[in-house]
Parts: structure tokens; sequence; C-alpha cells
């Protein structure tokens, strides 16, 4: 986290512009006289608002902040009405977690559309919510998505100077282009698992479990990376837990410390959110304990209940990605590192094309999707690589693999800049360097029947000239990744 690169200082604006955007929700709110409960109600739709909308153009964000309440208002209602009924109350949640994970197939829209709506059934158990305060709570919702809406597209637009780049998709034909179907049943029968223990725990604050479960699906793709995500979320939950004691605790709601706290604890989720999930759940853990702090019902047991609930809803998780249509580590692993070679290869035809004289060609985007490519590789690789995997051959296979597309990615970078300048000239042997480097990713993403694919040409010497150093530093990468990536992935590596 202390250490992970934040290009642009990109992740800091984001957060103090969530801070901005939660604490005018908040103010808003409470300047047109809406109750405790209604505020707090706006405070958590702000931060969603500004978590989970990530479309690929202010526009597009824009329109999706808009739709919010379509999703959010009709939950809404459903979730207060049937407040009082347990059995048809957990039978639409649970329909409303299959239909959340399922409209990820429409995209970042779709996926901050049902991230939000299943928000709004979790906010309503959180707050115990009751018909009465429908029109306050449809009001704080407005306004705080009004305000955050301000905050992020007038007062603060970071993305007009820098726009958001896409979220890589999947690659067909592996089984994680699609892979909503399959993992709305899986979300929803850990969610059912978790519900039903989660009440067996506590008939109040069952819901703990349910929102764990839901959230150890979001962004994962295989059950290695559901199963660590689970864990990370536990951990992060119990070093929240000690910290609420030590803070939440003597606070006794006291507004004035627990608003200061809160805004640190939006910060920290946002900050924290990319490089660790587990900080990020730590200072969700805190904040949740704040707030049930201002509502009065704080006590070391409540929680301890937290840790309880959460436990179960991370053990719904696992069992669901290990039974119900499981894809195994290894497809996502290799679907992911093949998509980023793609990548590599596309970013060093551009940067050339761009070098030859062609003033279409435009090697910058193709180098913004390797990063976030190379970010789902990093999630991908995260059971292999994590300190309790007792697969030794394994781990030392995926840290090689993420060092050396790191290096690539690094020569991709400095070969966009010295594409970008103006003065630079192209050299015949720049075209000989880019056809050594897509022959060696075809030999990396080749079949591994065709033989004759599977060895990268031998790297040339690195050259003085900037573009050339850049692609001949590409050639080594890629060439001391057929060691690790077309080897049995169960031998130990031999020395380079």
């Amino acid at each position: 986290m202390f250490v992970a690169p934040d290009p642009g200082r990109m992740r800091l604006r984001n957060s103090l512009r969530a801070v901005m955007g939660v604490a005018l929700a908040v103010t808003v709110a409470e300047s047109c006289g809406l109750s405790l409960t209604a505020s707090i109600t706006g405070g958590l739709a702000a931060l969603l608002a500004l978590f989970t909308v990530v479309d690929s153009s202010v526009r597009a964000q824009r329109v999706t902040t808009a739709l919010l309440p379509a999703a959010g208002f009709p939950v809404l209602a459903l979730a207060t009405t049937l407040h009082g009924v347990p059995l048809a109350r957990d039978a639409a949640f649970l329909a409303i977690v299959f239909a959340g994970v399922y409209a990820r197939r429409w995209g970042p829209r779709g996926h901050a559309l049902g991230i939000f709506g299943f928000m709004m059934f979790f906010v309503t158990q959180f707050l115990h919510a009751v018909p009465g305060q429908l029109p306050e709570l449809y009001a704080a919702v407005g306004l705080a998505l009004a305000s955050a809406g301000a905050v992020r597209f007038v007062l603060w637009p970071i993305e007009r100077r820098t726009p958001p780049a896409a979220a890589p998709p999947g690659l067909p034909g592996t089984g994680l282009a699609r892979p909503t179907t399959r993992q709305a049943f899986q979300a929803t029968a850990a969610c059912a698992f978790a519900l039903a223990i989660g009440q067996v725990l506590s008939e109040d604050r069952w819901y703990w479990a349910v929102g764990t479960a839901w959230w150890v699906f979001v962004n994962t793709t295989s059950r290695g990376e559901t199963l660590v995500r689970g864990f990370r979320r536990v951990l992060g939950t119990v070093i929240g837990i000690a910290a609420g004691l030590l803070i939440a605790v003597p606070l006794h709601g006291a507004p004035a410390p627990t608003a200061a706290l809160v805004a640190v604890c939006v910060f920290g989720i946002f900050y924290t959110a990319a490089p660790s999930y587990s900080w990020m759940m730590f200072f969700v853990t805190v904040m949740a304990g704040l707030l049930y702090g201002l509502l009065g019902v704080l006590h070391p047991g409540l929680l301890l209940l937290r840790f309880e609930e959460t436990a179960v809803g991370a053990l719904g998780a696992a069992l669901a990605v290990v039974i119900v249509l499981p894809v195994t580590t290894h497809a996502a692993n290799d679907a992911w590192i093949q998509r980023a070679l793609h990548c590599v290869r596309a970013s060093t035809a551009a940067a050339l094309d761009r070098l030859a004289g062609d003033p279409e060609a435009d090697p910058a985007p193709h180098a913004a999707e390797l990063e976030l490519l190379l970010g789902r590789v990093r999630m991908a690789l995260a059971p292999l690589v994590h300190p309790l995997s007792p697969l030794r051959a394994r781990k030392a296979r995926a840290r090689q693999v993420l060092g050396l597309l790191d290096d690539c990615a690094r020569e991709v970078r400095g070969l966009v800049a010295v594409a970008a300048d103006p003065q630079a000239s192209h050299d015949a042997r720049l075209a000989a360097a880019c056809w050594r480097v897509e022959a060696a990713v075809e030999a990396l993403t080749a079949p591994r029947g065709t033989a004759e694919l599977n060895t990268p040409p031998a790297p040339h010497p690195v050259a003085a000239e900037p573009a050339l150093a850049h692609l001949h530093g590409l050639e080594h990468a890629l060439a001391a990744l057929a060691t690790p990536l077309r080897t049995d992935p169960r031998s130990p590596l031999l020395p380079a």
C-alpha cells in the first residue's frame, strides 16, 4: 500500500474528492432537516456513486450517475415494505443479488447499477428503515447523488484532463468473457448460505454476512481470486474491529470527532482500494463502527458479531466458488497473461507506426490498457504469490512472471514516451526489432502443441538509441518469460 505507484496522483485526488463529495451530501441532508438515518443513507449513496461509477468517458459517467436512482429507489421501496416480512424479504434480497451480479454483463454501467441496487437493500437493513421513512430516504439519496455529481463533474472534474481508462474485458473463448451468469449463481448460492447461517447468529445483524459474500465476488474471476479476497476481507475486518474497540467505542457517538474520523475512513477506502483490499476493509469496518456509534447501538459485543458474520459470508463465498460452476485459477491466469502480452504487441506496433510518421497512430491508449491488464494479472496471480500459499514452485514462477511483465510495461512506457517526441526519427532497425517483439509474443501465446512457435527469437544486444533500447529490453523480457510460461507449472524454476 505504501509503495504502490500513483501516476499523476490519481488515487490521492480521487480520495480527496470522495471526502468532499460525501461531506457535501451529508451537509446538504442535515441542512434540509433530514433525520440521522436519512443523512447516513445519503452519505453512503454519495460514496457509492463516487466509488462504483467507472465508465470509460465522462459523458457515460454522467449518464450512469443519473440512472442510479432508477436502480436504487425501487429497491428502497421494496426493502422498507418487506422489512417486517422475513421470508419475503429474504427471497427479494436473493433475487436482487442475482440480478445485480447478472447486470455486470452490460459493462461498467451494469456493474455500478447492480452494486447500487444491492447496497440500497443492504443499507435499509443496516438502518432498520421502515416505509414511513421512504420519502426522506428518497430525498437524501437524490440530494446525495446531486452533490456527488456536482463535486465530480463541476467542482473537481479530474477526468477532463486525464480521461478514465476502460476496464479490460474478458477473453472470448476462455469462459472469462461472459462470467456473469456463472457468478450470478455463485453469488446467490453464497448469499443464501450467508443469510441462513447469519440469521442463526443474529436476527438483527445477519445482513453483514450477506454483504461479505456479495463483495467478495466483485472484480474476481477464478476460485483462487475469490478465496484470497475472502481471506483478505476477514483479515481487514479483524484489524478494523481491533481499531474500533480503541477508537469508535470510547467516542460514544460524539458527533464532531466521529464525523472527522468518518472522513478519514472515506479517504482510506478510496486510497487503499486498488493496492490493498485488506486495508480497504479495515477502513470500512472502522467506519461501520463509527456509524453504529452515531446510531447509539455500538458496544464490543456488536463488533464481535460483525467478525462472526463476516467469517460466515467469506465461508459461503468459498464454498460457492468451489462447488458451483468453478473456474480454476490457472484458466484465469493464462487468459489475463495472454491478453497482456497481446497488448504489449499492440503498443509496440502503434509506437513503430508513430515513429514512421503516421499521425493517426497512438500507442498511449494501448499502454494505458496494459496497466489495467497488469492489475488483472496481479489479481489473478494473487492466490499463488500469497504468503500462505504452500505451492513453492508455482509461487516462484508467478513472481517471476509478474516481475518480467512489469519490465515489459516499463519498456512500453519508455517506448511510448520516445514515440511522442516529434524529433524522434524512424530507423530501419526499429522495424526488425518490432518484428522480433511480435514474433516473441506469438511464440508465448501459441498453443503448446506448436513447438516450433514456442521459442521466442533470440534478443539482440541492447542498443544506445532510446527507441531501440526499449525494444531490445522488451525482447529480453519476453524471451525470459518463455521459461515460466512454457514449462510445467509444478516443476521448479531453473536458474536463468
